[in-house]
């Protein structure tokens, strides 16, 4: 059936949305394929639809070519099976909870690692049953604190879910690869241009981890990458170590009165004003201290965090270091129970005095030589060094990753980049196997603990991730592979004979196998061809003035080329634009 725009619901809007911050959200608004609901909420209208549908398609082609099998799960589940995983406490407030009618616990699912290995476990016992694929294209639930960006971070979004399940690592780093494999064939078919980098697991678990990120200046992830195809998330970056240095002969540590000083910039104009040496900031150790909680646990536990003064303390690295604890700065009322953090002066010493944890960046290793507080107001120790002075409880990493780094492998330096988490795959192990007991018996009738991965695709945020990419001043510019139509026909006047001209040429090119949508409306040829580029359908064909003459306009929305074609096998020629040919 022929879609016409007279007919299509479909209102396209003049203004960006008062809320929206990024290309993707203020175009797929204004275009007419979502509609906010609620904060994190969107309907998909039925171009969205459609695009939606298109992207679920290739990644289910994929995903069934490289033998995954397709199952569905609910959305609504109990409480016990991530109880089990201590997910249900883990996940903290991002879930969803409720309670039914007669007081059970349940959830909206944000992932199924639990329903999946108790779903093999229920069907599968024997080693003969191994390895399996087993996959999902489902609606997720997650309370995001701060739903932003229209689809790109909402409480509830379509999410391609699967899982491997082996008897052995082997066979799960086999599983993992093949998926990666096929995640490049998904986002090269989508059009992306996509970096694949190091991750961190979270709350997921599991040991190999990696993120396909869309480059975006948009992107809510920060990524490094450097000489040798190095590439990471920033929370997986691991900061090179210096070599240690020999403490024989360096200078003993000295407390200095430092007026007024409370900030690292303060302390350094002091220090350079009223001593005979020069510092700055990398010389000084600034110590943040922080409170961590344990999923499940009611008390808090102090933590101090030690980072070079010119440096700070990112909180997100830092939480992925601490997950899946709870990690908050301290409050006025938490140094206040705590008389000996002196702010703005805090060193080592009281810390460790006072039993508090300290943990310290790579690159404070025994030998440096630092200024940082005294434990005394208006005061700070010249010269304390590490492995000397003081000794760390361990190494973290917390400090902020900046462009111009000592790139972790292959030398040289890195960069900075900003992207769009658009997948992630992870080789899980058998933290959720044991948990629920997951086993097959082998060929010697003695049980082997099965080992999982686990890998994730937004199916929703896919169509944000290529808006973002895919867009222009006037509107979206949709690659052909999840392009709504394959061809927007638009009727340039209001006369009979443009309009039955319009309808025949559509008619033609539904023949040929394309999908088309006809703009048949009585508006003008302005506002007709403002709103084609604004729905970025790749290739635009005009019926106006020159139909009189056999020839008809063509429009590549992406190069913003313009052709005249002749009336005559005009369908044909379009048709093998559209292939390719």
């Amino acid at each position: 059936m022929l879609t016409r725009m007279s007919s299509l619901f479909l209102r396209t809007l003049r203004e960006d949305p008062a809320d929206a911050e990024v290309p993707s959200h203020k175009l797929l608004v204004r275009a007419g394929y979502v509609r906010r609901v609620a904060p994190g909420v969107y309907s998909w209208l039925p171009l969205g639809l459609t695009v939606l549908r298109r992207i679920e398609n290739v990644v289910r082609e994929e995903m069934n070519a490289m033998g995954g099998q397709e199952i569905l799960f609910p959305a609504l589940l109990p409480r016990e099976p991530y109880e089990a995983t201590n997910r249900w406490t883990e996940y903290g407030p991002a879930l969803f909870r409720l309670k039914d009618r007669k007081g059970a616990d349940y959830l909206l699912g944000p992932t199924h690692e639990e329903l999946f290995a108790l779903t093999v476990k229920g069907e599968y016992a024997s080693y003969k049953d191994y390895p399996v694929v087993l996959y999902q294209v489902q609606t997720k639930y997650r309370d995001e604190e701060r739903p932003r960006a229209g689809i790109l971070r909402g409480r509830e979004f379509l999410m391609k879910d699967s899982y491997s399940f082996d008897l052995a690592d082997d066979g799960l780093a086999e599983s993992y690869r093949r998926h990666r494999e096929t995640y490049i064939r998904i986002f090269d078919r989508l059009g992306l241009r996509y970096v694949i980098v190091a991750a961190t697991s979270g709350a997921m678990g599991g040991s190999a981890s990696e993120e396909f990120l869309a480059e975006s200046g948009t992107g809510e992830d920060t990524f490094v990458r450097g000489p040798g195809g190095y590439a990471a998330n920033v929370e997986a970056v691991v900061t090179p170590a210096p070599p240690e240095i020999p403490l024989d002969g360096l200078p003993a540590a000295q407390v200095h009165h430092t007026p007024d000083t409370p900030t690292i910039e303060t302390l350094v104009d002091y220090l350079n004003a009223h001593t005979e040496r020069t510092f700055a900031a990398a010389d000084t150790l600034k110590n943040v201290l922080v409170k961590t909680r344990q999923p499940g646990a009611t008390d808090w536990e102090l933590l101090g965090v030690g980072v070079p003064g010119d440096r700070e303390v990112d909180m997100k690295r830092l939480e992925a270091s601490l997950e899946p604890a709870q990690v908050e700065l301290l409050e006025e009322s938490d140094f206040a129970r705590n008389a000996f953090l002196v702010k703005g002066y805090i060193g080592p010493g009281a810390l460790a005095a006072n039993g508090i944890r300290y943990l310290v960046d790579p690159r404070i290793v025994t030998g440096t030589a630092w200024v940082t507080g005294a434990d005394k107001a208006d005061h700070h120790v010249v010269d304390l060094v590490a492995g000397r002075d003081f000794t760390p409880d361990g190494t973290i990493e917390a400090a902020e990753v900046r462009a111009g780094d000592p790139a972790p492998e292959g030398g040289g330096v890195i960069e900075a980049a900003r992207g769009i988490e658009i997948g992630h795959i992870f080789q899980l192990g058998r933290k959720y196997t044991d948990a629920l007991s997951l086993d097959a018996l082998g060929p010697d009738s003695k049980p082997i603990r099965i080992t999982m991965g686990s890998y994730g695709i937004g199916v929703s945020r896919l169509v944000a991730a290529i808006a973002e990419q895919a867009h222009d001043e006037r509107g979206l510019v949709w690659p052909r592979s999840v392009a709504p139509y394959d061809v927007h026909v638009v009727v340039a006047g209001k006369s009979a004979e443009l309009l039955d001209g319009g309808e025949v040429l559509a008619a033609e090119l539904q023949a040929q196998g394309l999908s088309v949508l006809l703009d048949d409306r009585k508006a003008s040829p302005g506002v007709k061809f403002a709103d084609a580029e604004l729905v970025g359908v790749p290739t635009i064909v005009v019926v106006g003035r020159g139909l009189a003459d056999g020839t008809i306009e063509l429009k590549d929305r992406a190069t913003g080329e313009r052709s005249d074609i002749p009336r005559e096998g005009a369908a044909a020629h379009v048709a093998g634009i559209v292939r390719g040919a």
